[in-house]
């Protein structure tokens, strides 16, 4: 359970979209983290999902009414949204966009978003052309300057049978956010956070290279955690699955002695390393300059430099965080690295545990310490990102 969405108030205006059937999902998961979800939905959403099931998967009586007085006599859109700690609108149509840049206010969920000062957290959904439309786009560019959070989905198969951008962000996706607009906290600030992240690449000749599975998923939960808490961050990165669509200084890299050289080259302006990168810890010995064309193939392989015991070595007072990465033994050989590398934590966590290997969204870790250990449960790496800075921050973690 993410128990900062406990007892938060999550007022979510459905619209007339294919996607809404998505809503019911990310209900579902926001009241498992204890939130009070309340739902507003406008006469064309109907079409796509039904009151009742939103109504029982968030326990509140689902808005359709603008003039409803099948509840307690106050006035209903102004209790909701003094109360609402966040709005979301998803998916948002080219038509509440609209209305809501302009100002119109004629339906129940309308006049709330006029009516609150909660954040608003707004996720377009439509087909391609409608959103590239000119007009729509300044619609969203008047919403922006407002204050208003915009979050697309990624690009692909659309239900209308177009290719492209105006997919709905996934749910998983929208309660991320939903966190991090709630996130109040700036314990970060005046820190600067230097994370490595992604996989590194050995060339074994001028078209081919060796490399792992590394997506970057956990580097970049973690940059937009310390972001969101204020912190300054360089993110330096090898091959990622990911964009690292994040507020950052972004370094990008080849090999595993590209990141080494990046690392050293910034890690004074860090009060916090976490090395949450995978390089590769192999290169080629006698790397061949043209493409291989032989029947037969012989590589001989050296060792690369271990980028985190390097720093570990010259850290000073800085707090230094590893990730290890294991198959078996796991918490055994993270201690190891713990005391090997001279790091303060080591995020340590099984890759062959179905939802903890390299390119899941999810991780199961453990925190190891110097004297204790923190065995945590499956969670989003959203999630873990901000329980690692939790606990650099508020326990004394620093190896001396």
């Amino acid at each position: 359970m993410n128990n900062f969405l406990k007892d938060k108030t999550i007022v979510i205006g459905i619209t007339g979209g294919i996607a809404a059937y998505k809503i019911c999902t990310l209900t579902s998961s926001l009241k498992k983290q204890g939130a009070d979800v309340h739902i507003i939905m406008t006469k064309n959403a109907h079409n796509f999902v039904t009151p009742l099931t939103l109504q029982t998967l968030s326990n509140n009586k689902v808005i359709t009414d603008m003039f409803d007085t099948n509840f307690t006599p106050d006035v209903k859109h102004i209790s909701l949204a003094k109360k609402a700690d966040i709005m979301v609108i998803a998916p948002a149509t080219a038509n509440i966009i609209a209305k809501i840049a302009n100002g119109i206010a004629d339906d129940f969920l309308t006049t709330d978003v006029l009516a609150t000062k909660a954040p608003i957290l707004i996720c377009p959904a439509m087909n391609t052309n409608m959103l590239l439309n000119s007009v729509t786009q300044e619609n969203i560019v008047k919403l922006k300057n407002r204050g208003f959070n915009i979050l697309y989905g990624d690009e692909g198969l659309l239900a209308c049978g177009d290719e492209g951008a105006g997919r709905m962000a996934e749910p998983q996706i929208i309660e991320e956010n939903i966190v991090n607009i709630l996130n109040k906290k700036k314990d970060l600030i005046n820190k600067t956070v230097l994370i490595a992240a992604g996989a590194t690449r050995e060339d074994i000749d001028g078209v081919r290279y060796i490399t792992n599975y590394s997506s970057g998923k956990m580097g970049v939960a973690l940059a937009k955690s310390a972001i969101n808490r204020g912190a300054r961050v360089i993110f330096i990165h090898g091959n990622m699955s990911i964009d690292a669509d994040i507020c950052a200084q972004k370094i990008q890299v080849f090999s595993t002695n590209d990141m080494y050289n990046a690392v050293m080259q910034n890690y004074q302006s860090a009060d916090i390393i976490i090395m949450a990168a995978a390089p590769s810890d192999y290169k080629i010995k006698n790397k061949y300059s043209q493409k291989i064309k032989s029947e037969s193939l012989t590589l001989e392989f050296e060792k690369n430099i271990d980028i985190a015991q390097e720093i570990g070595k010259i850290k000073q007072d800085r707090v230094l965080v590893i990730f290890a990465a294991e198959t078996e033994h796991t918490l055994d050989n993270a201690q190891k690295k713990l005391v090997k590398k001279n790091a303060d934590m080591a995020v340590a966590n099984n890759v062959s545990l179905e939802g903890a290997g390299f390119g899941t969204d999810t991780n199961i870790a453990s925190l190891v310490f110097n004297d204790r250990i923190i065995n945590l449960e499956k969670m989003p790496k959203t999630a873990l990102a901000d329980i690692i800075f939790d606990n650099i921050l508020t326990s004394n973690v620093r190896n001396s």
